[in-house]
């Protein structure tokens, strides 16, 4: 069933190039800036291949979400394609889960933003006596300002947070082949290939931790999906829309693959370690004064990226779901801006708790906000790549035309992409005790909305009974 009230009242300010760099930003984020030096300490150079894989799966959501895009662009993304092929049941699940996803991200946005803030204590005086709370309450006040303005004011902040980020690993990749091109020793080390045979190997540490790796990169790449919900502001999105996801993949490969690839030769995945980007590790070890504090900036605005594009997604989210009935009426109110504001604030309230988190329970919060948030992305992309799959399956029929711009090899692309989200699953659930109880607590929150759509079914077929 398509909702033609979901889309009225947004403004059609986004531009080509805000959505173009949205979709390349929304993949980078902590996950290559900080959370690659762990895995490259724990796996060595064989992470590059398990972020290749895992962006290869990325990529064919991206195309799977394109196709859905070019059928009926909407501010609902997946959510509203789900209530199309599938129903108001699963929009209804799908929609409240990615609300949480991105409502426990926020927590541990705000979160992240604290802690990199703490950082900057021993280069500002002034920040030594402020607390950890006050810090986070400041990142989630100026985020949720810039939402709350205008869509304008949201592409044109996140078009700059993305720019600052991909600047960022240029300047890196520039550096870092000039010195494997021109063989410059790094302590005493000559960066290349070689370095890699002569330090264990592709697999140092054998095959199987580059196995449970899987879960944790699938999850850096985490926000692309982001453009669908682009899509019913953008000011052109038949043209917009194919571009932006078009140039994902070769970027993806450029800074994810080819970034990591280009780290592992630069110096022995024992130089990097956990808690400390593997990109200050390098210039560190070149002697590039002030690394630290640049990249500490640059991560910063990841984190400010992330949370900005969680506050904007939420907000159109809840709004698609208001107009169907999914979720209170309330949510689906648009001001004069065009602005779904009280589905943004009831996100930022959430937030909000983790300010109060941070104020008790400062070293914890971020890995309690994590493991919560953690498999709302696979449930996305389940959605999407199930949406895809019944638009070929209708097209097939005969019952609608697909687009020009199609998931490529469908439907065994998207079968086989399924398949692999569900082994991620799986290993998942074997790393204990995060991964053991994201799990669980994904299966509980599930039966709980499975649960209530039923009642709320029930309620509505007794006011109703032509209600199936």
């Amino acid at each position: 069933m398509i909702n033609a009230k979901e889309d009225r009242g947004f403004h059609k300010d986004l531009k080509s190039r805000q959505i173009q760099m949205m979709a390349i930003g929304g993949a980078i984020g902590t996950g290559l800036f900080l959370g690659s030096g762990a895995r490259l300490a724990a796996v060595g150079p064989a992470i590059v291949l398990v972020y290749a894989v895992c962006g290869i799966c990325a990529f064919m959501v991206m195309r799977a979400l394109g196709e859905l895009i070019m059928h009926r662009p909407t501010t609902g993304s997946f959510v509203s394609y789900s209530r199309e092929f599938f129903g108001e049941g699963l929009a209804f699940y799908s929609g409240w889960i990615y609300w949480l996803h991105w409502a426990m991200t926020a927590i541990a946005d705000i979160t992240a933003a604290a802690v990199y803030m703490n950082f900057f204590k021993h280069y500002i005086p002034i920040l030594d006596g402020i607390d950890q709370w006050t810090f986070a309450l400041a990142a989630l006040i100026f985020v949720l300002s810039a939402n709350m303005l205008s869509v304008k004011v949201f592409g044109e902040l996140e078009f700059w947070f993305s720019l600052i980020k991909v600047a960022a690993l240029c300047v890196f990749l520039v550096v870092g082949i000039g010195f494997v091109i021109f063989g410059t020793p790094i302590n005493g080390i000559t960066p290349g290939l070689d370095l890699i045979s002569s330090h264990g190997g592709f697999f140092p540490n054998g095959w199987f931790p580059a196995l449970l790796t899987v879960q944790g990169v699938i999850f850096a790449y985490a926000s692309i999906e982001l453009v669908g919900t682009t899509a019913g502001e953008a000011a052109n999105p038949q043209q917009a829309i194919p571009r932006a996801i078009r140039g994902v993949v070769a970027r993806l490969i450029l800074f994810y693959v080819g970034g990591i690839a280009l780290l592992a030769m630069l110096l022995p995945y024992t130089a990097y370690k956990a808690g400390e980007s593997p990109f200050v590790t390098f210039f560190s070890s070149i002697n590039v004064q002030g690394s630290d504090l640049i990249m500490n900036l640059i991560v910063l605005t990841a984190v400010l990226s992330s949370l900005n594009a969680g506050l904007y997604a939420t907000g159109r989210i809840l709004h698609s779901m208001a107009s169907a009935g999914s979720a209170p009426a309330v949510f689906g109110r648009i001001n004069r801006l065009g602005i779904p504001y009280n589905g943004i604030l009831l996100t930022a309230a959430v937030a909000a708790v983790g300010v109060w988190l941070n104020a008790v329970m400062p070293s914890r919060v971020f890995e309690f906000a994590l493991s919560l948030s953690a498999l709302g992305t696979m449930s996305s992309w389940f959605v999407i790549l199930l949406c895809q799959l019944k638009l070929w399956k209708m097209a097939s029929r005969g019952l609608l035309e697909r687009p020009s711009f199609r998931m490529m090899g469908a439907p065994y692309t998207g079968i086989f992409t399924l398949l692999f989200l569900v082994a991620v699953i799986v290993l998942l659930a074997f790393d204990y005790p995060f991964g053991s109880l994201s799990v669980a607590g994904f299966a509980s929150v599930s039966l709980i909305l499975a649960l209530t759509w039923q009642i709320r079914k029930m309620l509505m077929k007794r006011r109703d009974p032509m209600i199936i």
